[in-house]
């Protein structure tokens, strides 16, 4: 009689144990449940193509293809907590694109400081009609998804009223460092300063988070696990670089380089590591704007608790029509942000420019926690949902497999990630 209890005791001693160290360490086990699911689909597609996924040039390129759909989605999350939606990304980004590259081409292509000029112009039009829209949704009381739906046809349509729909090329020197490419990287050493640097944030903000709970009296997380977030987060940033500075200019790029500034050839040639792509550190730099406004501006914590409940955030004194105007807004500069790294990347314009880029980007949110019914949601998690979401297109186009299936599998996947949602919040309401 003794023996099976304690073997019962023992059996459920070992889940209860391993949930406890999970909980004390406050890490979103979502978040590392998508960090598991990321690794099985990197392996996988690199067992299925032979070895070609989890390559140097195959995951810069996924980086770089990856932070185009993660600037935006970081707004999306901020548009979803409020419970709205965003269905004109896609042709807000054709359209802002199209502009930036009438400023260079047919506008302003001999005036000094051309790209400056398209990036101004593309982020206040931008911002400009997130807040059109937002005005509407607010103020007029018609749905957001009405509303951005008939963004979507209208600025889809504009694209042809400009110029009859030619594409618009090539952009200015300067504006094409925006979109990656080897020469719009960081380049080795520049890359590893900017791993250190992240590094260094990592460490301080945890010691600098134990010093405030200590102060307001708050619980502690034991030093183990500030340790190992800690000793894993910079582990995973030099991976990050290392992976990055793997990646090597072509051969005929390096040669003419090495040409250009004398330089004597090595008998293998020349080897110049690419570093960072410039998406990727513009990607960085929007997710900590972004988290920064969202965990510790009052704008976000407003979007929060709109969402969370409407009607008592507004008894609250919050003025919920004024922002949610601005939610698009910030989706609006975010969108141009996006398009100008998306067309300085083709170095021109084209008119599927952004197509269907508004179900990944809405995808990728849901993919990283943010629920449709409102108030919950964060920019880390829909960052690894642009990553998740690139890496299953990626790895399909290296299985050749056809553009309709991917979509489908797309489609499944967004469907299954709000399933995921409802049951975790049904389970979480018993």
């Amino acid at each position: 009689m003794t023996a099976p209890a304690t073997q019962k005791v023992t059996r459920e001693g070992g889940p209860r144990s391993l949930r406890s160290l999970l909980l004390s360490t406050e890490v979103d086990t979502r978040l590392l449940g998508m960090i598991a699911a990321l690794a099985i689909i990197w392996i996988g597609f690199d067992i299925m193509s032979g070895g070609l996924f989890l390559t140097p040039r195959n995951l810069w390129n996924l980086s770089v293809q990856s932070s185009s759909i993660a600037i935006m989605a970081t707004g999306m999350v901020l548009i979803i907590v409020s419970r709205n939606i965003d269905l004109s990304v896609g042709s807000l980004l054709g359209l802002l694109g199209y502009t930036m590259a009438m400023v260079q081409v047919m506008w302003f292509p001999s005036t000094p400081g051309t790209w400056l000029i398209a990036l101004v112009v593309g982020i206040a039009l931008g911002a400009l009609i997130g807040g059109f829209q937002g005005v509407i949704i607010a103020y007029g009381r018609v749905p957001a998804f009405i509303v951005t739906l008939g963004g979507f046809l209208v600025w889809r349509g504009l694209i042809f009223e400009y110029a009859q729909g030619q594409t618009l090329g090539p952009m200015d020197s300067t504006f094409q460092l925006i979109g990656g490419g080897p020469l719009g990287s960081l380049g080795q050493w520049p890359s590893w300063a900017v791993g250190a640097a992240a590094c260094v944030g990592i460490v301080y903000s945890l010691i600098n988070s134990r010093r405030k709970r200590r102060g307001y009296g708050f619980p502690l997380r034991p030093v183990w696990a500030e340790v190992t977030l800690g000793v894993l987060g910079c582990l995973a940033v030099l991976g990050a670089v290392f992976v990055s500075n793997s990646y090597l200019w072509p051969d005929s790029l390096a040669h003419n380089y090495a040409v250009a500034h004398n330089i004597v050839e090595p008998a293998g040639g020349l080897q110049i590591p690419t570093g960072i792509a410039n998406p990727v550190v513009i990607m960085i730099a929007v997710a900590l704007v972004i988290t920064f406004i969202a965990t510790r501006r009052r704008f976000g914590r407003y979007v929060f608790a709109i969402g969370g409940n409407p009607d008592a955030a507004e008894l609250g004194g919050i003025n919920v029509r004024r922002t949610i105007v601005s939610t698009y807004v910030v989706m609006g500069v975010l969108v141009a942000i996006s398009a100008a790294v998306q067309t300085a990347r083709l170095n021109a314009a084209v008119t599927n420019l952004g197509v269907q880029n508004e179900l990944d980007v809405i995808a990728a949110a849901v993919i990283g926690g943010t629920s449709f019914a409102g108030g919950v949601g964060t920019i880390p998690g829909a960052i690894l949902g642009a990553v998740v979401m690139q890496s299953l297109r990626s790895g399909m186009v290296l299985l050749k497999v056809d553009s309709p299936v991917q979509d489908i599998v797309v489609g499944c996947v967004l469907v299954a990630a709000v399933g995921l949602d409802a049951f975790l919040r049904r389970r979480s309401g018993s």
